[in-house]
């Protein structure tokens, strides 16, 4: 082989495991361990939703992206989402067939975003801390 295509082959090379590692790392290096992290907050349900609703702003600096605890009343469950009060939305790292709609519940997870639109504060890696 000649000089230019054993430079363009290393140039792919390097080109595509670039690529690829970007890649996972974009997808798997940046995610925390919410569990093992103390809550920044501890907040029922209506609470942190009305928070939210009066000064998204504000709200957004204070609880986006940190782990909070919310209390509050389980309104729908499905596989591995749990609504608590119609207003927040938590995504379960995994699905638990004892919750029941009606039950009181805090869930630990983290913020990531209010839907102003369908007013609902929206959790992910949530774990069930505490049910009564």
């Amino acid at each position: 082989m000649n000089k230019k295509v054993k430079i363009l082959l290393l140039i792919v090379v390097l080109g595509t495991a670039g690529f690829f590692g970007a890649r996972y790392y974009a997808y798997h290096a940046g995610q925390r361990d919410i569990q093992s992290e103390d809550a920044a907050y501890t907040v029922a349900s209506t609470a942190v939703v009305n928070e939210f609703t009066s000064d998204v702003n504000g709200a957004n600096k204070k609880y986006l992206e940190k782990p909070v605890a919310i209390s509050g009343t389980i309104t729908s469950v499905n596989a591995k989402e749990v609504i608590l009060d119609n207003s927040v939305n938590c995504n379960l790292n995994a699905a638990d067939s004892n919750l029941k709609n009606g039950q009181k519940v805090t869930i630990k997870g983290r913020v990531v975003g209010f839907d102003d639109l369908l007013g609902e504060l929206k959790l992910d890696q949530c774990n069930i801390s505490n049910t009564k």
